[in-house]
């Protein structure tokens, strides 16, 4: 038996007739209902912290996430299996709620971080930073950046990611600032998830086929020369970590390194030996300097916001 869709045009009218018949097609861009990620929460600066400085700390975290969840989010249909399918969606979503919070706390804590947009724009400090900076002013790591590979690929660098980020977010629980160590008490559940995910996928792989080690051998090898960027130290990292708010990623870098050392030696894959992947005139990601695939990755995450910077849905 089959069914027609509504006619818009029947006379007793149809309940999708307002978002259809709409002369301005702009209001879907944004939602207009969405509450404030930080409500409730105190957003105090803490004593003798710089405004700017901890607005910076917050973009590298919320970019890396982001960055990372937009990567991930493109195996939608893609993955192996649906049931990698919806796991690899899931990761994706985690990772984009620990961005809206960052990035609202980043505005919080200074609002001249957030890109001037028209006036009357509904569009909130957060999504403002998500969608209208340009590649240039995102501060993530390069590994989050580089494009999808085959899923080998893909469980290498969310194995790295995911081991390097939980190793920081446990000990950014500490944070005096409220807001932080509360982002990253709920990140420390969501991102153990992560790598264990990956942690297992990647065993798998490794002692599956010939062919599955080979294709999860190599993401390894394409991945790691971005690898050491994630426990690189800022001097933005390096401030907030002295004043008690931040973590310097430098000081995970051993208990990261044990567990991947476990990881590969269950696995039976050697450690690659390529070199790291040297900035430019001594900046990296977390400096503003990017590969050609974030500028690509953006311009596809941004099209609709920047298309309708008045949009309401």
């Amino acid at each position: 038996m089959s069914h027609s869709a509504p006619d818009p045009s029947h006379e007793d009218g149809s309940p999708y007739d307002d978002a259809l018949l709409g002369s301005d097609a702009s209001h879907w861009a944004f939602g207009t209902d969405f509450e404030d990620p930080l409500a409730g929460v105190d957003t105090t600066l803490p004593d003798g912290v710089d405004a700017r400085t901890l607005a910076t700390y917050c973009l590298m975290l919320a970019d890396d996430a982001l960055v990372a969840s937009h990567r991930l989010s493109e195996w939608c249909s893609r993955a192996p299996d649906l049931e990698e399918d919806i796991a690899l969606a899931n990761v994706a979503l985690d990772l984009l709620g620990q961005a809206r919070l960052l990035l609202a706390r980043a505005a919080a804590a200074d609002a001249s971080v957030v890109p001037a947009l028209p006036d009357g724009s509904p569009v909130p400090p957060e999504d403002a930073l998500a969608f209208f900076r340009e590649a240039h002013d995102f501060r993530n790591v390069r590994l989050g950046e580089v494009p999808n590979g085959d899923f080998g690929h893909t469980i290498a660098r969310l194995l790295l990611f995911s081991t390097a980020r939980l190793a920081l977010l446990e000990r950014l629980t500490a944070s005096r600032d409220h807001v932080l160590a509360a982002v990253a008490a709920k990140g420390v559940k969501e991102t153990t998830y992560h790598r264990d995910y990956a942690g297992r996928w990647f065993l798998t792989l490794a002692q599956g086929t010939d062919e599955s080690r080979r294709r999860v051998e190599a993401g390894l090898a394409e991945v790691w020369p971005l690898y050491g960027e994630l426990l690189r130290t800022h001097p933005v990292e390096a401030e907030v970590a002295a004043a008690g708010v931040g973590v310097d990623p430098a000081t995970v870098a051993d208990e990261v390194d044990v567990v991947l050392e476990q990881v590969f030696s269950v696995s039976g894959v050697q450690r690659p030996g390529v070199p790291p992947l040297a900035g430019v005139t001594g900046r990296y990601g977390r400096d503003g300097l990017h590969t050609e695939a974030l500028s690509r990755l953006l311009a596809e995450m941004q099209v609709v916001a920047r298309a309708h910077p008045m949009g309401q849905w």
